[in-house]
C-alpha cells in the first residue's frame, strides 16, 4: 500500500473521501459493490497520509484490497469529462485529434480488467445507473465527450450551469432519435443545399459565391434553432454572418427566390436579366454575398418574422449590429421610466468565421456585451462555421490557440465543437444552444468543424498554398452523400429515392434561371427610405411654463434620497438658474433638452463611456447616494414624461458599442439614441462602423441611420491630444 500512496493526494482522492464518509454514516447510502470494498479495506483516510508520515495503524485487519483502483477511475472519469474534446473525432478531413495522456487508462494505474471488477458508482453522474460496471460506464462516457462531438464546459464559473450541461451530455437527452420521415426530410434539404452549390458552380463558371461546401449542416442547424424559437412563441429572430454561405442561407433559410439569387449572376455575365435598382429589398449598391432579407417563419404558436442583417466584407463588425437590433426589438418604450425588456420577444443568432473569430478585435469587446445591463440580449447563439482556412492562411499562422473558439472561454460561454459530417451530432449540438440559451438566458457557441470545398472564392486555387489539404478534401464525399448511404444501409430510402431528390431540386434552379426578373421583382418586397439630403422642418420651441416644470422636476431630488454635497450646489444653481444671464450651462441645457423630448413622446437611449457622470462631470443624470448606495435618475421620473429613458456607461469599448447603438437604431427608428465618446477622437477606433454601416448604408442597403454621435474636443492645454480626430 506505501507504493501507492503518492496517488492519494488533493482533489484525486475527494470523490473515494466523499464516499466513504457517506458509508461511515450510512453503509446503505452507497450501492453494494462501493459498500463491500469499503468493509474489506482499511479506513481510505488511513491510506491518504500525507508524504513522508507513517499513516496511523489500520484499526482492523482486511484482505488488500486497491482503493488506488477506485481512486484512478474516478479520476479517469473527471478527465474524461473536463478534456474528452481533445480526443474527439470533430475533423471530416481525418487528422489526428490531439489527445490527452489523462484520457488513457495506463496513465492512472488501470487496466480493463480493474475496471470491470470496480462498480459503475465510481464513475457517477447518470451513466452509473445504466451501467454494470465502471467498464461499460467509461465506455459510455467517452461516447458522449469523445465522438464526433466535444464539449468545454469547465470554464463555466455557475455550478447550476456546468451541472446541466454535463447532465444533459451524459444523458444524450439531445440525441432523441429522429423518425425515418425526419431523416428522409433531412436529407431532402441536404440535397437543396448542395445542388443549388452544384448549380452554380456548373452555371456561372468562375462567378464568387463564397460557398457553404463543407459545412453544409450549418442549414439544417439554422432550421432547427428558428423552428424551436418560433414554437416557443419567440417574437423575432434576428440573424448576422459574414459571406461564406450566405447565399445559401440566404435561399433556404430567409426564403429569396432563386430566381432573384441566380438574377445577379446572369447580370454579372452580361445577360439581359440586369438586377434592377429598386425592385430586391435594396440588393443594389452592394455584391450580392453582402446583402440582407427579411422573411415570415411559421411557427406552431404564432409567425416570426426572422431577418439577416446587411454586412460589409468586414467579417465581424456585423455582430453588434445584430444584438442592438435584438435589444431594441426585447424593449418596450412608450412609457415613463427605463425602457421594460422581455428577452422572450427576440433572440439573436451570429455565424462567425474561423479565422475572423479570433482574428478581430470586434468580437470579444461584442462577447463582453453578453451579460453587460444595457447591452445584454438574453443569450445568443454563436456558431463558428469553421473551414479550417482563413483566404491561405492556416489556422498556425493566425491564431494562438488550439481551437478558433477559445476566446469565448473568457466570457464563460459554452463550447460544443462539432463535425459537420456526423448530422446527427450536429442537430444535437443546436438542440442544446437552444436549450441552454433559454434555460439561462446566456450566450452558446458551437464549433462546427467543417472545410472548404473550393478556394476562398470560386475563382481562387486553394491548391498553390494548401496542396495537402485539398488533395484529401478532392476525394472526400460530402455530407449528403454520406448520409444517403446512411439511410440506404437503414433501408430509409432507397438509390431511386436519393436520385430522384436530386432531380427536383435541379430543375427547380433551372426552371428559376429562366424566370423572367420583371416577373420575380413583382413577388419581392421593395425598402423605401428618404433620399439623400431629404429633411423635415421640426419646431423646437417649447413653451416657457413647461421648461420651468421640467427645470423644477429635474433638480429637486426625492426627500428620501441624499445628494452628494458637492452636487447639491450644482442642483441648486441649475434649480434657481433658469432665466437668469448665463445661467444655463452646457448640462443644464441638455437635460432640459432631454426633458422636453420625453414630454413629447419621444424614447431617448444615451450610451458611452462614463455618459451618467459625463466625462466632464457636467451630466449627472444618475446620482448615488453616499449613504444608501442606491441610485436616482431624475429623466427616469419625470412626470411629464410619455416615453421611456435609458442611460448607460458602456464598456471601454467604441467599435462595438457603437454598432450596437447603430443597429438599435435600425430597429427602433423612432427612438433618440445617442452615442458619446469619452473624447471626440477614441471614434477612430469605430471608424469601420462609421465608414462601412453609419455613412455608406443608404446607398449599398437604403438604410438611412438615425444615430446621434457626440464626440467631444478639448483645447485646454493638452495640444493635439483629444483632438486628432
Amino acid at each position: 500500500m506505501k507504493d501507492t500512496l503518492s496517488l492519494y493526494h488533493g482533489p484525486n482522492a475527494g470523490y473515494v473521501l466523499e464516499l466513504y464518509e457517506r458509508y461511515r454514516e450510512d453503509p446503505q447510502s452507497v450501492d453494494a459493490e462501493t459498500r463491500a470494498l469499503f468493509d474489506n479495506a482499511p479506513p481510505p483516510e488511513e491510506l491518504l497520509a500525507p508524504a513522508g508520515e507513517t499513516p496511523a495503524p489500520p484499526r482492523r485487519a482486511a484482505p488488500e484490497v486497491d482503493i488506488s483502483k477506485i481512486v484512478g477511475a474516478a479520476r479517469l472519469a473527471r478527465m474524461i469529462r473536463e478534456v474528452g474534446h481533445l480526443g474527439a473525432s470533430i475533423d471530416p478531413l481525418g487528422s489526428p485529434s490531439p489527445g490527452d495522456p489523462g484520457l488513457r487508462l495506463g496513465t492512472h494505474g488501470l487496466s480493463t480488467r480493474d475496471l470491470v471488477a470496480l462498480p459503475a458508482s465510481v464513475v457517477g453522474g447518470p451513466i452509473a445507473e445504466q451501467s454494470k460496471n465502471a467498464l461499460e460506464a467509461i465506455s459510455i462516457l467517452r461516447v458522449a465527450y469523445s465522438s464526433t462531438i466535444g464539449y468545454e464546459d469547465d470554464h463555466i464559473q455557475i455550478a447550476e450551469e456546468r451541472r446541466w450541461l454535463r447532465n444533459s451530455i451524459e444523458s444524450r437527452r439531445f440525441f432523441n432519435d429522429f423518425s425515418e420521415e425526419e431523416k428522409r426530410v433531412l436529407l431532402n434539404r441536404l440535397t437543396e443545399v448542395e445542388l443549388f452549390e452544384r448549380f452554380l458552380h456548373q452555371t456561372y463558371i468562375g462567378q464568387k459565391r463564397f460557398s457553404i461546401e463543407g459545412c453544409d449542416m450549418l442549414v439544417p442547424m439554422l432550421d432547427l434553432i428558428l423552428s424551436a424559437a418560433a414554437d416557443a412563441g419567440v417574437g423575432e429572430v434576428v440573424m448576422g454572418m459574414a459571406h461564406r454561405g450566405r447565399l445559401n442561407v440566404l435561399a433556404h433559410v430567409l426564403g429569396k427566390p432563386y430566381s432573384a439569387i441566380l438574377a445577379a449572376f446572369q447580370s454579372m455575365k452580361g445577360e439581359s436579366a440586369a438586377e434592377s435598382d429598386k425592385g430586391t429589398y435594396g440588393w443594389s449598391g452592394d455584391v450580392k454575398y453582402h446583402q440582407g432579407a427579411g422573411r415570415i417563419y411559421s411557427g406552431k404558436r404564432s409567425d416570426m418574422p426572422v431577418s439577416l442583417a446587411s454586412n460589409p466584407s468586414h467579417l465581424e463588425f456585423v455582430d453588434p449590429v445584430v444584438l442592438g437590433r435584438t435589444r431594441a426589438a426585447q424593449e418596450r418604450r412608450h412609457q415613463p421610466g427605463p425602457p421594460v425588456q422581455d428577452p422572450q420577444a427576440a433572440g439573436s443568432i451570429l455565424i462567425h468565421g474561423d479565422a475572423a473569430f479570433p482574428g478581430q478585435g470586434v468580437v470579444a469587446e461584442t462577447l463582453n456585451l453578453s451579460q453587460i445591463p444595457g447591452y445584454s440580449v438574453g443569450g445568443t447563439i454563436h456558431i463558428i462555421l469553421n473551414n479550417q482556412i482563413g483566404f491561405t492562411t492556416s489556422p498556425r499562422e493566425g491564431r494562438s490557440t488550439l481551437y478558433a473558439s477559445d476566446l469565448a472561454k473568457g466570457y464563460e460561454i459554452p463550447i460544443v465543437h462539432v463535425n459537420a459530417d456526423d448530422p446527427m451530432a450536429c442537430i444535437a449540438a443546436a438542440r442544446m444552444a437552444y436549450a441552454y440559451c433559454r434555460e439561462f438566458h446566456k450566450d452558446f457557441l458551437i464549433d462546427l468543424v467543417g472545410y472548404r470545398r473550393w478556394g476562398h472564392n470560386e475563382g481562387d486555387e486553394p491548391t498553390f498554398t494548401q496542396p495537402r489539404m485539398y488533395q484529401v478534401i478532392s476525394q472526400h464525399p460530402t455530407v449528403r452523400e454520406l448520409w444517403a448511404r446512411s439511410l440506404e444501409r437503414e433501408e430509409i430510402v432507397t438509390r431511386e429515392d436519393v436520385e430522384a431528390m436530386e432531380k427536383t431540386a435541379w430543375q427547380r434552379l433551372q426552371e428559376a434561371r429562366d424566370e423572367p426578373v420583371s416577373q420575380q421583382a413583382q413577388k419581392t418586397p421593395t425598402m423605401t427610405a428618404l433620399p439623400p439630403g431629404q429633411t423635415r422642418h421640426v419646431e423646437t420651441a417649447v413653451p416657457v411654463e413647461t421648461v420651468r416644470a421640467i427645470n423644477d422636476a429635474l433638480f429637486t431630488p426625492p426627500e428620501n434620497f441624499n445628494v452628494n454635497s458637492k452636487l447639491e450646489r450644482l442642483m441648486a444653481r441649475r434649480r434657481e438658474g433658469l432665466g437668469e444671464p448665463g445661467g444655463i450651462d452646457w448640462g443644464h441645457a441638455e437635460a432640459l433638452a432631454f426633458g422636453t423630448i420625453l414630454a413629447e413622446g419621444t424614447p431617448i437611449r444615451m450610451t458611452g463611456q462614463d455618459v451618467e457622470r459625463g466625462t466632464f462631470s457636467h451630466r449627472h443624470l444618475v446620482l448615488n447616494d453616499p449613504k444608501t448606495g442606491g441610485e436616482y435618475s431624475p429623466l427616469q421620473t419625470l412626470p411629464a414624461a410619455k416615453a421611456s429613458f435609458a442611460i448607460y456607461n458602456s464598456p471601454l469599448s467604441e467599435m462595438a458599442v457603437l454598432g450596437f447603438e447603430y443597429g438599435y437604431t435600425r430597429h427602433a427608428p423612432g427612438t433618440l439614441v445617442l452615442w458619446e465618446a469619452q473624447f471626440g477622437d477614441f471614434a477612430n477606433s469605430a471608424q469601420v462602423i462609421i465608414d462601412q454601416f453609419i455613412v455608406a448604408g443608404y446607398a449599398k442597403w437604403r438604410q438611412t441611420p438615425t444615430l446621434v454621435m457626440l464626440l467631444p474636443h478639448g483645447y485646454e492645454g493638452p495640444g493635439p491630444e483629444h483632438s486628432s480626430a
